[in-house]
């Protein structure tokens, strides 16, 4: 919704295309793979840039937040500082500078097979973020040249250990090396892998560290890694109402994952990914998940994810598609710039700091339509205003939307599941 580059969870949302592509881009049709694919290019063009400086610079953030949130404003028209923030050696950056290793490691797999010159070029870069990240150990957002800026907006709130280990676990697997291997072994313990195993999202990789590395379990009887499996089964057991486990993720009496804070759509969209990608894991290997007393399979971790897309695109208590312009009613006033202000087509003249506000506040739908978009999604009790003002439900972010790709595609690709 606004006009800030925040590297931190924009890296993620590289991360999550990506693996999108890696697990689901055979069974997408042709024309969406390559549009998904560049989709993760926009943001791995970025990101290259981001650490061309290394092994000394990495650029963190650009635009200043503080006067960007002062102002509604369209991007063409955007006039506040584009503050570009730095982090250089010897300060910490192990959060941003992991979760971009994890994302080129990614994409590197994602574009082997169709473009191999930039594959090569994004491992050879993800391995130097790496480098950065484990180097130099630490939060971005704790270095004081930049906290007032990163801080409230993409703080690192949850350390940055899990980052350590997502993005040395995505070298493993774009490199086969043994030595990023034997990285996860050596520092699983000191870095928290056991650790918030039940998140997944921008700033806690836990849940999906422990989904990537168990395949390596699954598939190649690695036994030093069991205890990433157990951690996985664990996580999809809090998402089963039937299993016996101590602690149960939090639904909306609509049957929506929710979790406080804002942004809900974000853990439902990342979540139901997890259960397709390790659903296929355990297939591939005839294995289920180990619920206390009850075993619980791929087919059941389907259907969970199949109960939030449903949820979210209309089938839920107030019949509402959270997806803008999906379905026969979905939120009109996003909390979105270029959204909820005139095309430069229709006007082209300047719409300056504070001249936008008329259409912030106005109370009619915005004029463009932002197909596609996930916004943040309804309250606890699954209510839902439609309220450009209130941005932890109305703003749509790239980081809802990005493991979103994922999902949609298998269900596309099977859509008689019962």
């Amino acid at each position: 919704g606004d006009n800030v580059k925040f590297n931190f969870p924009m890296a993620f949302t590289a991360t999550l295309l990506a693996w999108s592509v890696i697990e689901f881009g055979e069974v997408m049709p042709p024309a969406e793979q390559r549009n998904a694919l560049v989709a993760v290019r926009w943001g791995t063009d970025y990101l290259l840039k981001s650490i061309s400086q290394l092994p000394n610079r990495i650029f963190v953030q650009v635009g200043d937040p503080n006067s960007d949130h002062n102002c509604w404003e369209r991007p063409e028209d955007m006039d506040t500082a584009r503050t570009a923030y730095i982090v250089d050696a010897p300060n910490p950056a192990s959060d941003v500078a992991g979760e971009t290793a994890a994302a080129l490691a990614a994409a590197s797999m994602a574009f082997r097979s169709s473009d191999p010159g930039y594959s090569e070029t994004l491992l050879r870069n993800a391995i130097k973020a790496f480098d950065y990240a484990d180097t130099h150990r630490g939060a971005y957002s704790d270095n004081a040249n930049i906290k007032d800026d990163v801080c409230p907006f993409y703080c690192d709130f949850d350390g940055y250990q899990d980052e350590l280990l997502w993005g040395a676990a995505w070298l493993r697997r774009a490199t086969q090396d043994n030595s990023y291997l034997d990285y996860i072994q050596n520092n699983g313990q000191t870095l928290g892998a056991e650790e918030n195993i039940n998140e997944f999202g921008w700033d806690n990789k836990h849940a999906g560290l422990n989904v990537l590395v168990s395949k390596e379990f699954l598939e190649g009887s690695m036994f030093a890694l069991e205890s990433y499996k157990a951690s996985a089964d664990s996580f999809m057991c809090t998402l089963i109402p039937e299993s016996s486990t101590a602690y149960h993720i939090d639904l909306t009496p609509g049957g929506l994952i929710y979790k406080p804070g804002g942004s809900n759509l974000q853990h439902s969209t990342s979540i139901s990914f997890l259960l397709l990608v390790y659903a296929n894991y355990l297939e591939r290997t005839s294995q289920s998940a180990s619920c206390g007393g009850m075993t619980v399979g791929p087919a059941e971790l389907r259907q969970q994810a199949k109960r939030q897309v449903d949820y979210i695109l209309g089938d839920n208590p107030k019949g509402m598609s959270y997806m803008v312009g999906y379905g026969g009613q979905y939120p009109q006033r996003i909390h979105h710039r270029g959204s909820s202000l005139p095309s430069i087509k229709d006007r082209p003249d300047s719409i300056g700091c504070k001249e936008g506000s008329v259409y912030f506040n106005s109370p009619w739908p915005n004029p463009n339509v932002l197909v596609g978009a996930l916004v943040g999604g309804p309250s606890e009790d699954d209510s839902f205003e439609d309220d450009r003002a209130d941005f932890r439900k109305s703003e749509p972010t790239t980081y809802i939307n990005a493991p979103f790709v994922g999902v949609l595609a298998y269900f596309a690709a099977n859509p008689n599941l019962s």
